[in-house]
This record gives C-alpha cells, structure tokens and sequence, in this order.
C-alpha cells in the first residue's frame, strides 16, 4: 500500500474499487489505532481525514502517554489502572517516539499535597498501572528536590515525590500508528472531507468525500462507518441526526515554548497552582515548555487559538513555581492550543470532566468513539472493533484474526523494544555519522524515524547536492512527502517535525526552500503555493502573537 502524497488519484482509486468492511472518519490517534486494529483482523479499511493526520487534538496535546496520576484524585481507579498499563504498551511498540521522563511532584506547607498524601498516592500510582521495579516512585527530601532542580521556589518546599512518565511525539506517534495500518494494508487520505452521509431505506452505507485540494469529489461505499473525529464527533452525529443524550464539551488547553537558555529547566516538574489546577514544565532537546489550561471553548474548532488570558494564565503558574526566572510574555518563543473532546455530564466543572470514552450507535449503524485520552487509544481502537467484529460475526458469519496490537510495533519501531532501541540508536547514529552528518543531526534522525531511518539515510545520500536544501532537510522532506502523505508545507513544519514549536527559528530559516521544493515536487501553481505560504504564516505568527481575550 502507498502512503504518498503524489499518490492520492491511486488510492481514491482503490478506495473506491475495493469492497470495503469500514470507512474510519478521523485521522488522529483514535482512527489511526483502529485503523491499524481492524486490517490485523482482516477487515479492508479505508480512512478519511479532512484536515492533516493528527492535525487536530492528536498534535496538541501535552505530549505525554502519561498513567493518569491526575485521575487518582477523582478515585478513578480504573482508569488509572487501565492507562496505566498501556503506556508501557505504547512504550515497547514505539520506542523511539516514547522516552521514559522522571517526573517532580513538589509539595510545599499549605499546598494541596503534601508529604503522606504524595508518597501513598504515587505508592497507589505504582500498583494500579503495573509500574516496573526500577521505574517505581521515590520521595525526595527538600535538599534533594532543590539539588534535582534549583529553578525551584523554595519558600515553604518540604520534599517532592519523583515517578516516571513518558514523554511523546504525539503527531508522529499518529503517523507512526497511521504508517502502520497502511502498511498492513489500510488506505488512508488526509485532506479528505466528508461532506455527505450516504443511505440506503435509512442504513448508513458510506460516505461522500470532497478532496480539499482539487474539491473533486468521490462518493466511497462500505458496511461500517465509524465517526472517529474527535472534537467533531458531534458535527458527524448531526449529519446522522442522531447527537442526542451524551453530548461534547470542548476545553482548550494551551502550552508555551521556552528557549533553553531562558528557562534552563534540568527536571521536568508537576505542580499545582493557587487555583488547584496542576501544570506540567518539561524540558526537551534543548526547550522547555509549560501547560496546560482548561478553558471551556466555543470557537472554530479547526484552527483553536491562544488568547491573552490564556498566554497571562500559564506565565503566572511559571512564576509562581520559578519566581526567580522573571520570566515574561516576550520570552514566549512558540505556543499551541488544542481541544480536549470531553463528554458532557450536566453540573461538573469542565476540570472535573473526566475522559473516559464512550462507544455510541446510531440507528442508522452510525458508530462514534468519543471522549478519552492518547495514552489509551490502543484499548479505544480495540473496544471499537470488537463492537464490529460482533456484528460481522452474527450477520454474515465472518472469520476474524485475533487482535494482537499489544504486541505489534509501530512503524518505525523494528527494533526489539525498548531495550533493543539503545543498541540500535548507538549502531544507527554510527552509520549516519559515517555519511557526513553530525552526531546530534544523525541522534535527532534516528529517535524520529526509529526503524524507518535507513531509508531517510538513503534520501540523505542521493538529495545531497541535488536541491537547494540543506542536505538534512532534503532527506526528510523527501521522506515525508513519499512515505507519510506531506501535502503542504504546515505538515511538514508542524505534524512531520514539530519544529513550528521546538525550533521556530529553523522553520523561518527554511520556510523559503522547503516551499520552492515542494512546490516543484507536487506541481503547485503559483496561487496554491501563495495559499500555502500565507497558511504557514499564519500559524507563525499565531505562535508568539495571542488574540485578545
């Protein structure tokens, strides 16, 4: 199966050509993991995203496939036990987008933890989610909290509780998964809209689907559809007049950027703030970022912003955890905002809003996955699956696979788990660094690709004085146009490299060439290339530049 951006006539053409068992509507982490779920079954799968692959909620999250410790606060044991286990999953299957993060919990005199509750907490934490022996929690003294991580405000401060997280790509652990059920046989289209539902005598039979590049239009036929969009899981339902009960509410979360040198930040810290909310710094490559708020929103649910209030909220948490950083609103090197698709229950704030997921059918046959978190897509993916496996057997008594993703590596992730990950990186970085690339350039390639990096290896090798571009940004835009469906220049910069967000400046440097490339490359005219320009530009400026609350 082709994931090619230049490819996109030939895979319409096989989506329609072929009988498919499921159209997934969603091209986040949630359509992604059922995707690659229901072609191990043996079910022809195709997927539809309107947008980019995980350029909704699945690109903005706080990168983490965290164990929930946040929901032991509201006794969701389950929960945590469940998510808990997964991200050790998620872990083994992908291990070069998922790193293991020791974590501070600081605790202060008339903060909201302290001491016992901390240390019974994470004790609890570490039975719950199956935590491995050498990852368990451990309790700092003050001294030791402060020597871990000076930036500390240590007025009041009586200790810290230190347990792993994960940290993650979340865009391109999307792709990965994404890469995955292609390769298994799945055919995915990002920039693909559904427009229409089809029917026939009231059964939902298929979707009609406008390319949001030529707006051809294709109508796609298939037994199931699941509505696995996220915060648009309720504009789906109102096409099948069926958003009734249960319904979304939206909140926002924002998360600001740092450069290292302004906010050198050695240990990633969890605290709570005057207002009882918890917000993460966690450094990374160079960077450190901080979120998160949890606004209710109403606003275009495509393209969230950070506004003013939002901006102001976050840079006093920072204060009030680093005070001697002085750290201001013209030290915000990027940003992003994003949505959380919760499931509304009247009378609860929307911090107190838990996302457990929820399966909802239609009579029509319509199935939408709503609500729940990145950590657990892998159990979402399979509980959705199952629900269609159930119908397939009793209507036309089909023959099934067992589902195994638990122990399916994403793309990128042949590399025997977490402890073969080290030998190969180290093998991996020898070899790129034998062809010309620096140690942290070959390091960088080899954590993004994983498995994937020989055939970057070989891009960078046959690009190298072939185009404009620097020879690293050759390869991996090459890459990413013929191996994960690049179509603009927002994909490459956002979801393929994350570097609108880690490394802005690159992104202005580049900018320029990466658009002549492409535009070369995918025969754009001169209007798509101002459009697509104009788009980046937009999410530049967005990044340092907030709109008033």
């Amino acid at each position: 199966m082709t994931f090619s951006s230049e490819k996109r006539i030939e895979i319409y053409e096989q989506i329609k050509q072929e009988p498919l068992d499921m159209i997934v509507i969603g091209g986040g982490i949630t359509g992604a993991g059922i995707a690659l779920d229901a072609v191990l079954r043996g079910l022809k799968v195709a997927v539809i995203e309107m947008q980019d692959f995980a350029a909704g909620t699945s690109s903005r999250s706080t990168k983490l496939v965290h164990g929930g410790l946040r929901y032991l606060k509201q006794f969701e044991v389950k929960m945590v036990a469940e998510v808990g286990k997964e991200r050790e999953i998620v872990y083994e299957n992908g291990p070069h987008v998922t790193v293991p993060e020791w974590m501070m919990l600081p605790f202060y005199k008339e903060g909201s933890f302290g001491p016992l509750s901390t240390n019974v907490g994470l004790r609890v934490y570490d039975f719950l989610a199956g935590v491995k022996k050498s990852e368990r929690r451990k309790m700092l003294s003050k001294d030791e909290a402060l020597k871990r991580e000076p930036l500390l405000k240590d007025q009041d401060l009586k200790g810290a509780g230190y347990y792993v997280e994960y940290r993650t790509d979340d865009a391109r652990l999307t792709l990965e998964v994404m890469k995955k059920a292609v390769e298994k046989g799945a055919l995915a289209l990002n920039y693909a809209k559904v427009n229409e539902l089809l029917y026939e005598e009231g059964s939902l039979t298929g979707v009609q689907v406008e390319d949001q590049l030529t707006q051809e239009i294709y109508d796609i036929k298939a037994k199931y559809v699941v509505n696995a969009t996220g915060p648009w899981v309720d504009t789906i339902r109102e096409k099948d007049n069926s958003k009734k009960g249960k319904t979304l509410q939206l909140t926002k979360g924002i998360h600001l950027v740092f450069d290292g040198s302004t906010f050198p930040l050695k240990q990633a810290i969890y605290f709570d703030t005057p207002d009882g909310r918890m917000v993460f710094a966690i450094p990374r490559n160079g960077k450190t970022y901080v979120g998160t708020t949890d606004t209710v929103y109403k606003g275009n649910i495509a393209h969230p912003t950070m506004t003013e209030l939002d901006e102001e909220y976050v840079l006093k948490a920072i204060d009030f955890m680093f005070p001697r950083l002085n750290i201001t609103k013209k030290d915000v090197e990027s940003s992003w905002a994003g949505l959380r698709p919760l499931i509304h229950e009247d009378g609860k704030d929307p911090s107190e809003i838990s996302r457990k997921d929820e399966i909802f059918e239609s009579e029509s046959g319509l199935i939408s996955i709503a609500g729940g978190k990145l950590t657990g897509y892998r159990k979402m993916a399979e509980d959705v699956v199952n629900v269609i496996q159930d119908k397939m057997v009793k209507a036309e008594r089909k023959v099934f696979y067992p589902s195994d993703t638990k122990h399916v590596p994403i793309s990128g992730g042949d590399v025997g788990g977490s402890k073969g990950f080290k030998e190969f990186k180290k093998e991996q970085v020898a070899k790129g660094m034998s062809l010309g690339l620096s140690e942290v350039e070959s390091a960088l390639l080899v954590q993004r690709y994983g498995s994937n990096v020989p055939v970057v290896f070989e891009y960078y090798q046959q690009k190298k004085d072939k185009t404009d571009l620097r020879p690293v940004t050759a390869a991996t835009l090459y890459y990413s146009i013929d191996h994960e469906a690049t179509c603009k220049p927002v994909d490459f910069f956002v979801r393929r490299t994350s570097a609108l967000f880690f490394d802005i400046d690159w992104v202005k440097r580049e900018k320029e060439a990466v658009i002549a490339e492409m535009k070369k490359i995918l025969n754009w005219s001169n209007e798509q290339t101002e459009r697509y320009t104009e788009e980046l530009d937009e999410l530049l400026y967005e990044a340092v530049h907030p709109v008033k609350s």
